[in-house]
């Protein structure tokens, strides 16, 4: 790769006088992204198998801090364990092909853009304020672009992942998926529950960005010794704090993706057909189930709990 080359020249004193550029897409780039996917991936497996209301195990007894007696749903590990004893250690995987190539589309992708924007970047003077929404504006096309062009590798990650609950065979490797998405639902089918992500992903960065701006500029002491170093977790904490918020998009993105697509997990008596993507919002928050799959530890038993069904 040249752009590989480049960088190793420069590492090595070759191309002293060489102007560097804003972003290389490098191959140890997209290995280190490989690699966080694949490391997280069982997490994710075990979160979209507890978002469409797949509960293998029976609940345990505990307590709370108060002493009061509760019952608890399967933590992750629990979870993991039975994945591993249904299907081996590498049905924790299950799925994850797909994913690899989404965020190594997703890393192309950031790249070519931000690339772009800084080659056209004036130096026009701005507020804080507006440097903050012109960075947010530039961020926001970015994930946009990126969703778009990564959605369909989701849709075939999560369906691949959702087979687990009824044991189909349905989807299998990246071109089988490609090849039955295609013939079954038309082009369509590549970008079902792409409205509540996008919103999510773009709802997610304003009100992080712009959250983390207000409370660093009025909220933080100048006089106040640490303030630098308040400033750069700032944006983190924030991070976390609007996650939560906007995890039912994420979660409504998922469900929509499996919903009537020929998996058990997708279909009664798991969940109706959906008409939308509001439709399948409205029908969470009527049974309460917004938040299901945010935790995977000290998941208390939810009022109505989806039928026990067993392997």
């Amino acid at each position: 790769m040249e752009e590989s080359e480049n960088l190793s020249g420069q590492a090595a004193g070759v191309e002293q006088n060489a102007t560097p550029t804003p972003v290389n897409v490098d191959a140890a780039v997209l290995l280190l992204g490989a690699g966080v996917t694949v490391s997280t991936h069982p997490l994710l497996y075990v979160k979209l198998l507890i978002q469409v209301g797949h509960e293998p195990l029976p609940p345990t007894v505990g307590r709370t801090m108060f002493g009061r007696r509760v019952f608890y749903l399967p933590g992750f590990f629990s979870y993991a364990q039975h994945i591993v004893k249904v299907d081996g250690i590498m049905g924790l995987f299950r799925g994850l092909s797909p994913r690899i190539m989404s965020s190594a589309i997703s890393t192309v992708v950031r790249s070519k853009v931000r690339q772009t924007e800084f080659l056209s970047k004036g130096d026009e003077p701005q507020t804080s304020l507006q440097k903050v929404v012109k960075e947010t504006s530039h961020e926001m096309i970015i994930q946009g672009l990126s969703r778009i062009a990564t959605h369909p590798f989701h849709v075939m990650s999560v369906r691949c992942m959702a087979q687990f609950v009824g044991r189909e065979v349905k989807y299998g490797g990246l071109f089988s998926c490609i090849a039955k998405i295609f013939k079954e639902e038309g082009v369509a089918g590549f970008y079902v529950g792409l409205i509540p992500h996008v919103l999510g992903e773009v709802l997610f960065l304003w009100c992080c960005n712009l959250l983390a701006h207000f409370i660093n500029t009025y909220a933080v002491d100048e006089n106040f010794g640490q303030a630098s170093a308040v400033r750069s977790y700032t944006k983190f904490v924030m991070g976390i704090a609007v996650s939560v918020l906007t995890y039912p998009f994420m979660l409504v993105a998922d469900l929509m993706a499996v919903n009537n697509c020929g998996l058990a997990a997708g279909l009664p008596p798991y969940f109706p057909i959906f008409k939308s993507w509001l439709h399948c919002w409205n029908h969470l928050s009527h049974k309460g189930h917004l938040f299901r799959g945010s935790s995977f530890f000290f998941r208390r038993v939810p009022v109505t709990l989806p039928p026990y069904i067993e392997d």
